[in-house]
């Protein structure tokens, strides 16, 4: 692998001298820090970090049996990992995109469990220069799977070294400038790129149609959180009432993220009460408190519409108008608000912009304007 050092490979990481200066100036500090550290703290620490890494740990499946929803795309999944697994390839590259917090992270470790591989997970901004992706793919072995989280990110100039990656297992990089430059191809070992995505448009063309196995995730329905929060309740080891369930999955806006940040929330609520089981009650007190209402809006869903219904009076507002006046940024209306909005049908888009529907005026309370003839 000496021609990896040829573009720059050697300059990827830290710069050694700074990095024991580094260590150096940490032990510094630790040796500092010892003064005012007791031996028993560091151990209920330790105690402390180790059971929340495994809770976090537990909270996400690790097997097809244990995953809960996305039937479809699971089933014909299989399908396509027993295949590889007989021709003993490397699986197709795989695609999911699908609004945030519906599993695609968590289905990719999954993905490598069942293929009995190891997976490396990166985030597409992190990945600034060519020599970064040449690095990281350098390092895989036969099979391995590559991550990559909000890969619609990645700069151009590292996307293109993608391609011949993907379809070759090459590395095609061009060394040196002007009339020196020169590419220099370096193999790899086979491996499977899971790309996920929350603006699959955002994604060239040339990537998309690189990737084998697409696959959209869709929001979850009740039924399929309510198996979702029962099982989270084992893992924090609390018992929680079937009514608080539908409670929780009926607010948890078809997000299986959702729906297990409300749990740690109205658990915190059930050990003030000093109770050791959720029930209606103290779940019902916890969601009023969060602000979270039966269509599981926040108040800030609560604002949205009341800018469209009142500030506005129902006429047709442009997504920066609606930005500005609630005090978010237009990408987070977008892609954080507008879709489940739309979903429970509270909003419509129209080419002259976002308009409240009837259901939003009856949520609200406030009476639907009358169409003259």
């Amino acid at each position: 692998m000496d021609d990896l050092d040829l573009f720059g490979l050697d300059d990827l990481g830290t710069d050694d001298e700074d990095f024991f200066n580094d260590d150096d100036e940490k032990v510094k500090k630790d040796d500092d820090l010892s003064l005012f550290s007791e031996e028993e703290d560091d151990s209920i620490s330790h105690d402390l970090y180790s059971k929340l890494d495994d809770i976090e740990v537990n909270l996400r499946p690790k097997t097809f049996d244990d995953y809960i929803g996305q039937e479809t795309f699971v089933k014909s999944l299989k399908i396509y990992i027993n295949g590889a697994l007989q021709r003993h390839e490397a699986l197709d590259h795989v695609l999911l995109y699908g609004p945030p917090g519906l599993g695609k992270t968590t289905l990719s470790n999954i993905i490598a469990n069942e293929l009995h591989v190891n997976i490396r997970i990166v985030n597409g901004p992190s990945l600034t220069r060519t020599g970064d992706l040449a690095a990281i793919l350098s390092a895989l072995e036969a099979g391995d799977v590559l991550f990559i989280d909000e890969i619609h990110r990645i700069p151009i100039k590292v996307e293109e070294v993608l391609y011949g990656a993907m379809e070759d297992f090459k590395l095609s990089i061009v060394v040196g400038r002007d009339e020196e430059a020169r590419t220099v191809n370096i193999p790899i070992a086979p491996f499977t790129l899971i790309g996920a995505t929350t603006r699959q448009s955002d994604l060239s063309s040339p990537l998309r149609d690189r990737f084998g196995i697409v696959s959209k995730f869709e929001y979850y329905t009740v039924s399929e959180l309510e198996k979702i929060i029962r099982r989270t309740s084992k893992v924090f080891q609390m018992e929680i009432d079937d009514e608080a369930i539908l409670m929780i999955a009926k607010r948890s806006r078809g997000t299986p993220r959702i729906a297990n940040r409300i749990y740690r929330r109205v658990r915190d609520f059930a050990s003030y009460s000093n109770k050791d089981r959720i029930d209606c009650e103290v779940c019902s007190i916890a969601l009023n408190s969060l602000g979270i209402d039966e269509y599981g809006l926040d108040n800030t869903d609560r604002d949205y519409l009341k800018c469209l219904i009142l500030r506005f009076h129902g006429a047709p507002v442009g997504v920066q108008s609606i930005a500005a006046a609630i005090g978010e940024e237009p990408n987070n209306v977008m892609e954080v608000y507008e879709p489940y909005l739309i979903q429970v049908g509270l909003i419509d888009r129209t080419k002259r912009g976002r308009v409240a529907t009837k259901l939003a005026y009856d949520h609200l309370g406030i009476p639907y304007p009358k169409i003259e003839d």
